[in-house]
């Protein structure tokens, strides 16, 4: 008898460890589904942008003459005018839980980014409905990354946000392989009536707010508690984050708009279909490898990855200031690809894992937030630079720059290393460690 109820003892625990499980494969399976269509909101709104983004320097000089200084001060505004509400997005986020209903209301924003484009007359109308799309990213991004974390294993941040990247820019160069074959067929931009084309992105906008309805959010109940304003929450913030942020604020100082290197593959030779063309290879490399890089990141730490992307970016400026034919602007192009996927994604899990849990989504923001900030300034030194020395400076002065944050990055920064399984959780009860 007693070695009955040992066997059916021995049942009934095996029992539990297989539905314990089981139920853990369900929510992870889950959460791969959300984000996968979190990655499909991001696909077709960002095959609608792109669309439309790489035309806009062409549109503005083109149709109203507009010059570098010009270019930069547009490119500048909006995205600071979005970095500024990402925070707040973040913040409101953090407070009222409704990360779902907040990011909807940001994409909403990219289709009447399309019209406000219809109707634009000139450039002044531009940069409006260019500060409605960066709008809508400042109010969506904080709340979709939240999303993305919360679907995610605690030992595979880097990865979730690598997915959710990878189709991010999926879309991105499907895109601008869209706009390249549609100005192709028509033998050029030359006379090309881009609002036809602005009219038409409208569509797969459309259908990335319909992939919401599939979207799903932790709506798990939470102790309520007063809260204070984020600034008021400073101290909670880990040092490491601190300094990050600071290394992101110098780092972007020198990583002006992409509209400059659009306009330098321009000046090295390349007509206004291929400067496309050259666009959607940098953003199909970059899809390809920003996954296996967020899966890089989880193993071997954010820092290891984001140092070698730093020092990748710093190269690239040096190619785009001295690239002046063909074949070496091919090669830098496919480099900025490189360096894109290894830090944009490693960059938001970094935040995320170090960031107390009743402040991610300020944080998510707030990283994004002082990148605009130093958006803004870094748009109007490199069209300044332009315009004064030429084509090289500003390139130069943003090579000099990422040297300057990854020497930081390297003496001050720890490095954040996930573990794996078991109880072994980090600061703030993330998985994961500094080494």
């Amino acid at each position: 008898m007693p070695m009955k109820r040992l066997g059916c003892l021995q049942r009934i625990c095996a029992g539990g460890m297989i539905n314990d499980m089981e139920r853990k494969n369900r929510v992870k399976n889950a959460g791969i589904i959300n984000i996968f269509f979190l990655g499909l909101v991001s696909f077709f709104t960002d095959i609608s942008t792109e669309m439309v983004y790489p035309l806009i320097p062409l549109y503005l000089v083109s149709a109203f003459g507009a010059t570098p200084v010009l270019v930069g001060v547009i490119e500048g505004i909006a995205e600071s005018l979005a970095s500024l509400l990402k925070v707040f997005s973040g913040y409101a986020t953090d407070r009222s839980q409704k990360k779902k209903a907040i990011a909807f209301s940001g994409y909403a924003a990219g289709l009447f980014y399309k019209l406000a484009l219809l109707f634009a007359g000139s450039w002044v109308g531009i940069l409006a409905a260019r500060c409605i799309d960066r709008i809508g990213k400042g109010i969506r991004t904080a709340p979709r990354d939240v999303l993305v974390s919360e679907s995610a294993d605690k030992d595979g941040m880097g990865r979730a946000f690598g997915l959710h990247k990878a189709m991010d820019m999926l879309g991105t160069a499907l895109g601008i392989l869209i706009t390249y074959f549609i100005l192709r067929s028509l033998g050029g931009a030359d006379g090309f009536d881009y609002k036809r084309l602005f009219a038409i992105s409208i569509i797969p906008a459309v259908l990335g707010l319909l992939m919401f309805v599939f979207v799903r959010q932790n709506n798990k109940p939470r102790e309520t508690k007063k809260r204070e304003p984020f600034w008021k929450n400073v101290k909670k913030i880990d040092g490491q984050l601190k300094l990050y942020l600071l290394v992101v604020f110098i780092f972007t100082l020198g990583n002006s708009s992409n509209v400059f290197i659009l306009l330098k593959a321009k000046a090295a030779g390349f007509d206004d279909v291929n400067v496309i063309l050259l666009y959607f290879i940098y953003s199909i490399i970059a899809s390809l490898l920003v996954l296996p890089f967020g899966r890089l990141s989880d193993k071997i730490g954010r820092k290891n990855l984001l140092v070698p992307g730093y020092i990748s970016f710093a190269l690239c400026y040096l190619g785009f200031a001295f690239a002046d034919s063909l074949a070496p602007m091919v090669a830098v192009f496919v480099l900025y690809g490189i360096y894109t996927a290894m830090i944009t994604g490693v960059e938001r899990a970094f935040v995320a894992e170090i960031s107390p849990p009743e402040l991610k989504g300020t944080m998510l923001g707030l990283h994004s937030t002082i990148a605009g900030i130093a958006l803004l300034p870094a748009s109007v030194i490199a069209g300044g630079l332009w315009t004064a020395f030429g084509a090289q400076v500003p390139f130069l002065f943003g090579a000099g720059m990422s040297l300057v944050a990854t020497a930081i990055l390297v003496v001050f920064m720890k490095n954040m290393r996930t573990i794996s399984g078991g109880d072994n959780t980090g600061l703030h009860g993330k998985a994961g460690q500094y080494v």
